[in-house]
């Protein structure tokens, strides 16, 4: 499978649509890739908080609109990241969205696990609550989004769901790169998939500093590919066999005990 990474930057002083015209220039470097992913809420740029309910829209608006145009242009699935949707109710979610190469959508996430810490997603977004994976040309497909990956048990529930590759769009700060990279290689070895994780770049709405530093793992915990802080296209190609491979030689997912009926756990602990 060819990956392309867009590693983009949403500077506060740039608007969102001049920055999907600038989003589509970038895309032209991804030209021959497969899938083609870009970093969380970057139209609206994710700490620009005042900006959410503005720069909300539909899955028929804007960013959904221009992505249709590059995924047919490419020839590709187009992993849009994620925008600020809102629904029928005006409730705001942080949601990904997966693009067919025809242009239709594939699959959509809405994150489960909204931000609180230094960040006012938890305060203006709710939070998701369904889970699945996209059954796609390019195989099982599931997706998380940034804060996500503290939790573990949301992505053993897309590997029960099939999945065997696993993206993450992130609006990851540089002051905490080092988890940034800790949980991608974790998630990858624990779950046995393939980890595509794109984070932003840059520095954000309040003068945050992005992390950057969008990384392929495979599930052994081999970096296929990291990119620098910088906004970038990073492209690798992946040998996608090797999920099969590993969960055949070292079959952990297979020696799960739990959930197992709670009697086999009664009794005195040591």
């Amino acid at each position: 499978m060819k990956v392309a990474l867009v590693q983009l930057a949403s500077p506060p002083d740039e608007t969102a649509a001049d920055r999907r015209v600038r989003a589509g220039r970038l895309m032209e470097s991804a030209r021959g890739a497969e899938l083609v992913v870009l970093p969380e809420l970057w139209a609206a740029g994710y700490f620009s908080f005042d900006a959410y309910p503005d720069e909300a829209e539909s899955l028929d608006g804007p960013t959904v609109a221009a992505g249709r145009e590059w995924a047919r242009s490419l020839g590709a699935y187009v992993h849009l990241g994620s925008l600020v949707e809102k629904d029928a109710a005006g409730r705001l979610f942080n949601t990904a969205v997966l693009l067919a190469p025809d242009g239709t959508i594939a699959h959509t996430y809405r994150k489960v696990h909204v931000f609180g810490y230094a960040s006012r997603e938890a305060e203006l977004l709710t939070p998701g609550e369904t889970l699945s994976v996209a059954e796609t040309g390019l195989g099982p497909i599931g997706a998380t989004t940034c804060y996500d990956l503290r939790f573990p048990e949301l992505w053993r529930g897309l590997v029960d769901r099939g999945a065997k590759t696993v993206v993450v769009p992130a609006a990851w700060p540089a002051a905490r790169r080092a988890h940034w990279r800790m949980f991608t290689s974790c998630r990858a070895v624990e779950e046995q998939v393939l980890v595509i994780a794109v984070n932003a770049a840059g520095t954000q709405h309040g003068g945050v500093e992005l992390a950057g530093t969008s990384r392929i793992v495979d599930p052994w915990g081999t970096v296929l590919a990291e990119a620098g802080t910088g906004e970038e296209v990073l492209r690798c190609e992946i040998d996608q066999s090797i999920v099969d491979t590993v969960r055949a030689e070292f079959p952990v997912l297979a020696d799960r005990r739990w959930p197992v009926s709670t009697a086999d756990f009664t009794g005195a602990g040591v």
